[in-house]
């Protein structure tokens, strides 16, 4: 891995992690689905319109289509929005640590269902992380957490499982930008629909909120995204998710920074046992490709 691929997966863990913070600020003022709606159209727009500038187009292979429409639903529209649902009564730092756990429910869910090798190093990575989980989950249980927010961030990693193994395949092509722009307006349209339905629009403006929405827009939502499809198509996607056990450190120090968010004796020791177990689950999945 060289130094250009290590600050790319560094700066995509830092942009990552925050969006937390981030959209706790927004759903405190707007509502989430809305909000999230726009952040998606307007990444989209800018995605596009840079695409074309840098002479990409919209002429994707059939796998690239197939990426675009499954992450935008996955991610964008499952993922992201039940995250800003849980967010309303959910703190930052909670929805990042369950949200860090993404790439040992990615490797899970190959070992179970599509075969995958997980040599024993991986499974003990699983098995910590599972640890891990269950640790933050008692301490939370025991206090004032919301569990209806908690269940929609679980499965919001869940969907987000499902969207990294489908992405397989779709940095290749070319088109990164263009490919990135497209995925969020498929998030974009969906969510725009069930919040019409299901939401009162109104937004509480401030300038707190403005560069919090301005930010996610710009930063996690589409430089981040753009990094995170460039590392893949540098390194790979196994490398690639190695970054991801920076995830829940990053996660509960921006939030605590940020927001001022407390963090109990058993949150530390759980993410520093997830954090473990995620990092063995990636190094053992990098062994058989012996470089």
């Amino acid at each position: 891995m060289d130094i250009r691929a290590l600050l790319m997966g560094l700066a995509f863990a830092i942009m990552w992690s925050s969006a937390f913070t981030s959209a706790r600020i927004i759903v405190q003022d707007a509502p989430p689905l809305a909000s999230l709606s726009l952040r998606f159209f307007l990444s989209g727009l800018i995605g596009v319109a840079i695409a074309k500038a840098l002479g990409q187009h919209w002429n994707l292979t059939p796998s690239q289509w197939r990426s675009v429409f499954v992450f935008g639903l996955c991610q964008n529209a499952l993922y992201l929005g039940l995250n800003f649902v849980a967010m309303q009564t959910v703190e930052a730092s909670l929805a990042s640590i369950i949200a860090s756990t993404m790439p040992l429910l990615v490797a899970g869910i190959g070992w179970v269902f599509l075969k995958d090798r997980l040599p024993v190093q991986g499974v003990i990575g699983l098995l910590l992380g599972i640890v891990g989980v269950v640790i933050i989950m008692g301490a939370r249980f025991g206090g004032n957490a919301d569990l209806v927010g908690m269940a929609l961030c679980v499965v919001g990693a869940l969907a987000l499982s499902i969207a990294t193994l489908a992405m397989r395949g779709a940095s290749s092509g070319g088109n990164l930008l263009m490919i990135v722009g497209l995925q969020m307006f498929v998030g974009a349209i969906i969510l725009g629909v069930v919040s019409a339905f299901t939401e009162t629009l109104y937004v509480n403006l401030s300038l707190r909120w403005t560069f919090a929405f301005a930010y996610t827009t710009l930063v996690p939502g589409l430089v981040a995204t753009f990094i995170w499809f460039s590392l893949v198509e540098r390194i790979g996607a196994v490398r690639a998710s190695t970054f991801h056990f920076l995830n829940p450190f990053f996660g509960v120090a921006i939030a605590a920074l940020l927001l001022g968010e407390a963090l109990g004796k058993m949150d530390i020791v759980g993410v520093i046992v997830i954090t473990i177990g995620i990092l063995l689950v990636q190094l053992s999945k990098q062994k058989p490709t012996g470089s």
